[in-house]
Order: C-alpha cells, then sequence, then structure tokens
C-alpha cells in the first residue's frame, strides 16, 4: 500500500465532489476508495428524475473499485458541502465490501471526522445471516 494521510483522500473526494450531476437537489457529494494496493478510486453522485435510480458517490466509487478487479479496501473518504454522513444504503454497502474501512467525513473545505463501518453500522446484516 501506498502512504497516503487522511487529507490527501479527502482532496481526492473534493475533486469528485465537482463532478456530481445534482440537478434536483443541488448536493453534491464526492468520495475516493483507497484499494489496499494503494489505487484510489473516485466517484460522485448522479441523481436521476426518477429518486430511486439516483446512486450515491460512495457506491459509485466502491461499485467502479469492484470493477476494476479490487476486492480490500482500507478507507474512504466522502466530502459534502456541510460534512453530512453517508445514508443507510451506503453504509449496508460499506459493510459489504470494506467491513474494516476508515471512513473520513468531510465538509467542502476539508474539515473532517474520522469514523469506522462499524461504528455508523452496528449490528449489520451479513452475508452470513444468509445461509
Amino acid at each position: 500500500m501506498t502512504e497516503f494521510t487522511p487529507e490527501t483522500l479527502i482532496q481526492q473526494a473534493l475533486e469528485a465532489r465537482k463532478q456530481a450531476y445534482a440537478p434536483y437537489s443541488r448536493y453534491r457529494v464526492g468520495a475516493a476508495v483507497l484499494c489496499e494496493d494503494g489505487t484510489v478510486v473516485t466517484g460522485c453522485n448522479v441523481e436521476n428524475a426518477s429518486y430511486p435510480a439516483t446512486i450515491c458517490a460512495e457506491r459509485v466509487a466502491l461499485t467502479s473499485a469492484v470493477a476494476q478487479g479490487k476486492r480490500t479496501f482500507v478507507a474512504l473518504a466522502v466530502a459534502t458541502a456541510t460534512g453530512g454522513s453517508p445514508c443507510g444504503i451506503c453504509r449496508q454497502v460499506m459493510a459489504e465490501l470494506g467491513p474494516d474501512m476508515v471512513v473520513y467525513i468531510s465538509d467542502a473545505v476539508g474539515n473532517f471526522r474520522a469514523t469506522t463501518v462499524a461504528e455508523l453500522l452496528p449490528d449489520s446484516f451479513t452475508g452470513e445471516q444468509l445461509l
């Protein structure tokens, strides 16, 4: 894994936030996921007039990384205007794909707090319950 700081990962999430497609809510979100091999994959929210078709930045970043063959994730940074926390669906996806990740939640100027997936979604539903 290459060296990184929370600030460098957050900066990539802030850059990704600029690409958000948010014509309805105007709530732009960017995310950057650090993969075990040091690769960083970014994502932004993409809204849709059919609201349930909207996809969050965190899920764009994680699913893009999976599509690139990545399977182990170290950290995820998410950047919003106000430092808003990931939604429930994103938390569930993080619990599935990166249960041990550190999550950095940033506002638009880079002020952030660190948490974990387990803190964001305690007692999460996992594949083990499907067996």
